[in-house]
């Protein structure tokens, strides 16, 4: 599955990103792309972990479906309160193919 051929190189970007922190005296410079994909890996590992607690707790559907909900609002309000990003903006304009979604503009 995708989380476990992903997770390696998950932990390849961790690891380099603690030596810049440890090495480097500046500040990364990341782009509003790397907030949107940092984002969207961010919340599809939460998803992956909730959904493995769910299914522990057998939780209802309606109960799993306002958790999610709730989980990306709160991701938004993180964004918007500390970037002053709106989440909401990351997909403004997308192509879609036949096995993804790109997004062509990121405010």
């Amino acid at each position: 599955m995708i989380g476990k051929q992903l997770s390696p190189i998950l932990a390849e970007i961790e690891a380099s990103i603690i030596e810049f922190d440890c090495l480097a005296n500046t500040k990364p410079h990341y782009t509003n792309d790397a907030l949107r994909a940092a984002g969207k890996i961010l919340l599809s590992v939460i998803m992956d972990k909730m959904w493995d607690m769910q299914e522990e707790d057998n939780m209802k559907i309606e109960h799993r479906m306002e958790m999610a909900q709730k989980c990306g609002e709160e991701l938004r309000q993180l964004f918007k309160t500390y970037c002053n990003v709106d989440s909401h903006d990351f997909y403004k304009e997308t192509i879609v193919g036949e096995d993804y979604i790109i997004s062509t503009t990121i405010n």
